[in-house]
């Protein structure tokens, strides 16, 4: 088997991951913050040291103001639907996933204006672009830190000094870069940052969540569910503490666990390294499918503009039967389609058929490339 889909989810994860969820469910497996005995405790400390070294990571203002979620897709929603209304108007890109444009269009639907700027072809951005779109009333701004099509980095650090410049809040969504490409809260000028466990932070699944800023007053922001939280118990009110007010229910503890396992992971061999080597292993993969008759490779040329994601498609074939040959006859794991980004797909002039992706991973192997060079190349043959 060879695994080439980790822009879907990370795989295989560290050992150490898997060992902190278990290590979770057999030693401490209470539920954090509801009681007061031993285990409660200890689960709860868990969860806050997670919180701690996932502020840190992205230099996040406050542990208190990191809210876990189901995902980062969870995190973004609670984000726009919390602090746009009719007649807000909201600047994003055409690169962006699902996540950010599904609910942007249903707050369309209820009054908020959405400008869409174009990204380039290859799925990158000119920051003169976003700040073109800026009007007296923008009252947000949102963008993903890389592309799941093209790879693409986008200028997250340009658009936040635009943003900050402007007083609009910045809201950044760096499911596909979170753990693999620098973010700096401060630095970059982000608001609000949503993040996922399960990619490049290497978590289990149905890990994530949000960072709001310091310069966001979380008190007018609705949350998007209400209940239990464990605090102020002796009121039918949602509390306003952080990061109560958005956290209801029992959350995913052992996920959290695993959570913070994969981030140490990442600290300890160095999210630089692991980004270097993922790179060079990506433009040992364009390298051979550019030299392939009827390939054509999707994405920046510059290989430090992009991520470890390789979208490709070959002249008269669906993108499905190669995927399909790949998995049946190669052992090879991709995903075709659109990637739940039908924009950018259109961007890249790849709708409605989409891509076959390729995606690596920090655990991919430079003989599993030459392996899926080769096996496209015999693909490409039979037309």
């Amino acid at each position: 088997m060879i695994y080439l889909d980790n822009a879907a989810t990370s795989f295989p994860k560290p050992l150490s991951t898997a060992q902190a969820v278990y290590e979770f469910l057999v030693k401490t497996g209470a539920n954090p913050g509801r009681s007061g005995h031993e285990m409660s405790i200890s689960a709860a400390r868990i969860v806050y040291e997670t919180r701690d070294l996932i502020n840190s990571f992205f230099n996040g203002p406050d542990p208190l103001r990191v809210v876990f979620t189901h995902n980062a897709t969870y995190g973004i929603n609670m984000a726009l639907k919390g602090m746009l209304s009719p007649g807000s108007r909201v600047v994003t890109t055409s690169i962006e996933h699902n996540a950010v444009m599904r609910p942007l269009r249903s707050l369309e639907k209820k009054g908020v204006i959405v400008k869409t700027v174009i990204c380039r072809a290859d799925g990158t951005l000119d920051p003169a672009d976003i700040e073109k779109a800026l009007t007296q009333k923008t009252d947000m701004i949102v963008m993903s830190a890389a592309s799941n099509v093209t790879g693409s980095v986008m200028p997250v650090s340009e658009v936040g000094k635009i943003a900050h410049k402007r007083c609009i809040p910045f809201l950044v969504d760096s499911a596909q870069a979170g753990g693999a490409v620098e973010i700096d809260m401060e630095f970059d000028y982000i608001d609000i940052l949503a993040f996922t466990g399960h990619k490049s932070l290497y978590g289990p699944p149905g890990t994530g969540g949000i960072i709001f800023g310091k310069n966001v007053d979380v008190s007018k922001i609705d949350p998007l569910i209400e209940g239990g939280t464990g605090s102020s118990s002796d009121t039918e009110y949602q509390p306003s503490v952080m990061p109560d007010r958005f956290e209801s229910g029992t959350p995913n503890a052992a996920g959290i666990a695993g959570l913070k396992a994969g981030v140490e992971w990442v600290i300890e061999k160095g999210r630089e390294n692991i980004l270097k080597r993922e790179q060079h292993l990506a433009a040992v993969l364009i390298d051979g499918l550019c030299r392939i008759r009827g390939v054509t490779v999707y994405g920046p040329s510059e290989i430090k503009e992009r991520t470890g994601v390789v979208s490709f498609t070959i002249d008269g074939m669906e993108v499905s039967d190669i995927g399909g040959i790949l998995d049946r006859e190669y052992g090879i794991m991709t995903r075709v389609g659109l990637h739940c980004a039908p924009s950018a797909h259109k961007t890249i002039d790849t709708f409605p058929s989409g891509t076959v992706r390729m995606s690596i991973g920090a655990f991919t192997k430079k003989h599993e490339i030459v392996k899926a060079i080769a096996a496209v190349k015999a693909i490409a043959k039979t037309i």
